[in-house]
């Protein structure tokens, strides 16, 4: 993708969040467990968007600063969670002070930075011995509704950003480990039609193509056999954790 193209995407996280943070799904305690170690006390969300993983990290008793670049996630994210602390601020520039943190999490997100500059700022602002955390949550596409849902979404969206992503965080890093998670995230039929609306590829597309895609996609989970009168369905995902650790 080409940088503007990529800016675009990025940046049409500022519409709608209020439909993400209700119908995105938020990440598994096995997966929270793997991206935290046990002894952190002071944890960066970075690209923290609506605060999926934020609202995690504090329910462990975690001291939590959340960094979000939009206005809109930024928003949903105070609104949500109004005792953590929250910057307006980048991957590549991170208001924090140096080794100021023992562990930094980034859900959903590694794929829209720098990945040089990013890498360098979570190892300026981690303690030595730090850790990096990188959770993405992907579809499992090999179950054939998925794999149809998924393909209506690809038709539209291009190559997906996120899939295949192996974050490479640099010479600063060690013991880089990657570890998958399968679980569940149940959603009403209709909830799978505001899901794939949430997508950036889907928050770019002309009024009449994005009511196209989502016609599509509501014709699919009403009809597919495996879906056809279902008031509720489990949405199978693979969540890739990476964990790696600051020399």
């Amino acid at each position: 993708m080409d940088p503007d193209r990529h800016a675009e995407h990025a940046a049409a996280f500022t519409q709608n969040a209020d439909e993400y943070a209700a119908v995105r799904p938020g990440y598994p305690d096995a997966a929270v467990d793997l991206l935290v170690p046990p002894d952190a006390h002071d944890v960066l969300d970075l690209a923290a968007g609506t605060g999926k993983l934020t609202a995690a990290l504090v329910a462990r008793g975690l001291h939590v600063v959340a960094v979000e670049p939009a206005d809109g996630m930024r928003r949903e994210l105070v609104a949500r969670l109004p005792q953590v602390e929250v910057h307006d601020g980048t991957a590549e520039s991170v208001p924090l002070p140096d080794a100021s943190v023992d562990a930094v999490t980034v859900a959903q997100a590694w794929h829209w930075f720098d990945e040089p500059a990013a890498a360098a700022e979570v190892a300026r602002v981690l303690r030595p011995g730090g850790t990096l955390g990188i959770v993405w949550n992907d579809r499992d596409e090999d179950v054939p509704w998925v794999g149809a849902y998924g393909a209506l979404l690809h038709e539209a969206a291009g190559p997906q950003l996120a899939r295949g992503t192996h974050p490479t965080p640099g010479p600063a890093f060690t013991d880089v480990l990657r570890t998958d998670v399968r679980w569940d995230h149940v959603l009403t039929p209709e909830d799978l039609v505001r899901l794939a609306g949430t997508r950036s590829y889907a928050l770019i597309l002309p009024a009449d193509e994005r009511a196209a895609l989502l016609d599509r996609v509501r014709e699919l989970v009403t009809t597919h056999p495996d879906l056809a009168g279902r008031a509720s369905v489990p949405v199978p995902y693979v969540t890739r954790v990476y964990t790696a650790r600051r020399r």
